[in-house]
């Protein structure tokens, strides 16, 4: 009998999807929105161009900022917590013991059982205070790059997709006629965007690109309003 060996395949990079959905989504609708809206104030695309480039330049850099910022305000956190349940440990052992068996009780665990690990945990007291702050917090140890990587993948995200609406702008020198193809253009984007990233996470790529399209059309939508009624 051939036995074949088990392999489990689990997507880990939920940070890294996390920041190119933020940086995406905002790149595909806001430069749009700004574009599709100058587009009826203006003939030429010219403008439109030169003002979609320079904001995608502000919002990729704020954007950015906004992804270092909270990486590095979850990694201080983290420090945070990490400093007192070690405080804890060494200063009120037996309170923090309560919590390790209130957590095993959880999963069926009897006292029998959990005296063991308490005994272990309190000769390892580093292991105790990393599982304490893994199922007692939820809190994960984060990458200390995370906070560069963030900001330079929200950033890069927002320009790759904050260029795809301009292009037709680039291409065409009429501005209206340019809209219509920059409509579709993001529309599409919006979709593939979606369907690459329910690949990534485990949704149906057609339906994660069907989800994307409807949500990121009609934030795009009311940006594109709310452009059209300041440039009138």
């Amino acid at each position: 009998m051939v036995r074949h060996k088990h392999v489990e395949r689990h997507f880990t990079a939920t940070d890294t999807v996390r920041d190119i959905v933020i940086g995406m989504s905002d790149g595909l609708t806001v430069p749009f929105a700004l574009a599709a809206g100058l587009s009826g104030a203006v003939m030429g695309s010219g403008l439109v161009v030169t003002a979609g480039l320079a904001e995608i330049a502000a919002g990729s850099i704020a954007m950015g900022l906004g992804g270092y910022l909270a990486a590095k305000g979850d990694a201080e956190h983290y420090e945070r917590e990490y400093r007192r349940e070690h405080k804890e440990v060494a200063e009120i052992p037996e309170e923090e013991k309560k919590e390790v068996a209130a957590i095993f009780r959880e999963y069926g665990l009897v006292d029998e059982e959990i005296a063991p690990i308490l005994r272990t945990l309190s000769e390892r007291p580093h292991d105790w205070v990393n599982f304490m702050m893994s199922f007692e917090l939820g809190i994960e140890k984060p990458d200390p790059r995370r906070a560069a990587i963030s900001a330079a993948t929200i950033s890069a995200s927002y320009i790759a997709g904050g260029i795809i609406p301009l292009v037709p702008y680039m291409v065409l020198a009429s501005a209206q006629q340019a809209l219509n193809y920059s409509i579709l253009a993001t529309l599409i984007a919006l979709f593939g965007f979606g369907f690459i990233k329910g690949k990534f996470t485990g949704v149906v790529p057609i339906k994660s690109g069907a989800e994307t399209v409807l949500i990121g059309g009609l934030a795009a939508a009311a940006a594109f309003l709310i452009a059209r009624l300041v440039t009138h």
